[in-house]
């Protein structure tokens, strides 16, 4: 017996002392384990922005300047990664494709990343779901960010800075700062657009966000749709999209080669920024509005002006609407559809408050009858 009890004290010494040996050999494995995780982490998205890096920026991986700004992007990259709870949750490869680039298109490369991860992290303080921040986010991007639609920005693809400093972008320039304001909080998020329209001159260049919900692309646009994501000005045109010819299919931006080019209008001949194609999820059957389409705009000099306009015939209003505001895309018209044919009667406010009045010509037209007020200085 003074033997066994003498063996359970030595035991239970024994496991005392190993417990004070174990526990932080334990503890020191387990930071062990998270430093290797993160330097695999590290390591799987320097090879996956290296592989897929587009010419330009290959030729300048060692320079100094360059290798501190996308190693920077990474940093902040992994951080929005472990911070927030939608972006731990984001496939592999749609965080390495749609979250990790440092650019989008072919926009000066610069250091967007810890700016806009301060910005828009203070965004989605309150957010519950990811949702939820995609849609704070887009709200408040254009007082955040202080740029707002012109023809008169200095290029296309200015880089979100450029933009910031200016003050005025594109729909391109729009498109990367909100793609780089969802990503900077680990939202996957893309540049999608067309080409040329099939119903009418120009091309446009909007955002696909992609949401947890239903795993699944969305679409939106700097100046979010008062319903909501997956509306815009444009759903109408984008549905008539044909896959059949390059010039007149949506693309949507990639990181990944894809063996297929964005095409950069500015640039057309480029085939730096892969692209997968995504016009079928647009292209839906349309019902055919009867009559002419027809199309209204209001300028006073080279700028828009959103004013009410009102069309009558024998006296009796048969259309009302506001036209594009100086922010609205370009090629957005107040638009509606009209069988009539004779003399109409168009009724809008001047500059100077007053009522003005024009007779128009309605006929049967394939094309569209676009009408453009002039108000000039008055």
């Amino acid at each position: 017996m003074p033997c066994c009890r003498m063996f359970d004290r030595l035991k239970h010494w024994l496991a005392g002392k190993l417990r004070y040996i174990m526990v932080p050999l334990i503890g020191r494995m387990s930071v062990c384990a998270v430093l290797a995780e993160g330097a695999q982490e590290r390591e799987v998205a320097e090879v996956f922005l290296r592989e897929h890096m587009p010419a330009g920026d290959r030729s300048r991986v060692e320079d100094a300047k360059f290798q501190k700004l996308w190693k920077e992007n990474i940093d902040y990259a992994l951080r929005a990664r472990a911070e927030f709870s939608w972006a731990q949750r984001v496939p592999e490869e749609l965080f390495l494709n749609d979250v990790l680039p440092y650019a989008i298109l072919d926009e000066t490369r610069e250091s967007w990343r810890p700016d806009f991860y301060a910005r828009f992290k203070a965004v989605v303080g309150e957010a519950k779901t990811q949702r939820e921040a995609i849609l704070l986010i887009n709200r408040a991007i254009k007082d955040n960010v202080g740029v707002v639609y012109s023809t008169k920005r200095k290029k296309p693809n200015q880089s979100p800075s450029e933009s910031m400093e200016s003050g005025l972008a594109s729909c391109t320039g729009l498109s990367i700062l909100l793609v780089d304001a969802f990503r900077s909080v680990g939202i996957p998020a893309r540049v999608a657009g067309i080409p040329a329209w099939t119903t009418k001159r120009g091309n446009h260049n909007w955002v696909e966000v992609w949401l947890e919900d239903d795993q699944q692309w969305h679409y939106t646009e700097y100046y979010l749709d008062s319903k909501g994501l997956d509306h815009a000005w444009f759903a109408a045109d984008a549905a008539l999209a044909d896959s059949t010819k390059p010039e007149h299919s949506i693309y949507a931006s990639s990181w990944k080669k894809t063996g297929k080019a964005f095409p950069m209008v500015w640039n057309i001949d480029s085939r730096d920024v892969p692209a997968v194609l995504v016009t079928e999820r647009y292209a839906k059957e349309q019902a055919v509005e009867a009559g002419t389409e027809v199309r209204v705009e209001a300028r006073s000099g080279e700028d828009r002006v959103a004013t009410k306009v009102e069309f009558y015939m024998d006296g009796k209003m048969f259309f009302s609407g506001t036209t594009p505001k100086p922010t609205d895309d370009n090629n957005a018209y107040l638009t509606f559809h009209s069988e009539l044919e004779g003399a109409v009667e168009m009724v809008w406010k001047g500059l100077d408050g007053e009522q003005k009045k024009k007779s128009v010509l309605f006929k049967k037209q394939e094309d569209p009858h676009v009408i453009r007020i002039s108000l000039g200085a008055e």
